[in-house]
């Protein structure tokens, strides 16, 4: 299975989360290819069946500010044309989520309709601070409700499933980052067949 993984690379938790999870991806034989601004501060040395691309977000004078969320979007294209990506896990609901939302949109608009699947584990600030505040809420709310399967890392997190109404697929409680590989894993095969 080929796994593109969006993340901070900072020390955060969802950048801790998302690359001990594409090295235990890696280790049960999938191709991982981390997607973020920089290399993840968690991932150490490279080992067998993981990558790294680095979203670059250039300035234009036309643009008052960095346009990052296109970048990473476009990027994620990139990507998975390159290494025909089966899924695309975004951790964090904005911009990961929204930007994986429309790079399956663009896939899937120009690769004869296939597209990686999304999957989006929230982390909790995502959806309690930013997803909370009215100049973001109906994107969050957009980019969770789109996304193939969802997770969250905590029980206290669980709340989620009932807030979004087209939300079926939540998965709360998710402690080990094997147990996370499984279950994407298992949920790929099943679709699949």
């Amino acid at each position: 299975m080929n796994v593109g993984i969006v993340c901070y690379a900072s020390v955060g938790g969802s950048g801790v989360v998302a690359t001990e999870l594409g090295k235990a991806l890696a280790h049960r034989g999938h191709q991982v290819h981390f997607i973020s601004t920089e290399t993840p501060f968690r991932l150490g040395e490279f080992h067998a069946g993981l990558a790294f691309h680095q979203v670059l977000t250039p300035t234009y004078p036309l643009f008052r500010e960095q346009q990052y969320l296109l970048s990473l979007a476009n990027k994620i294209v990139q990507v998975a044309r390159e290494f025909s990506l089966d899924i695309v896990h975004a951790h964090y609901a904005v911009p990961h989520a929204t930007a994986a939302f429309l790079s399956r949109e663009v896939l899937a608009s120009t690769r004869g309709g296939k597209a990686p699947r999304v999957v989006t584990t929230l982390h909790g600030t995502d959806i309690t601070l930013v997803g909370s505040d009215s100049s973001y809420s109906e994107i969050v709310a957009f980019s969770i409700e789109q996304s193939d399967r969802v997770t969250a890392v905590s029980e206290s997190l669980s709340w989620v499933r009932s807030c979004f109404s087209g939300l079926s697929c939540c998965e709360a409680n998710v402690r080990s980052r094997k147990r996370v590989a499984w279950r994407i894993e298992r949920w790929l095969v099943q679709e699949t067949r």
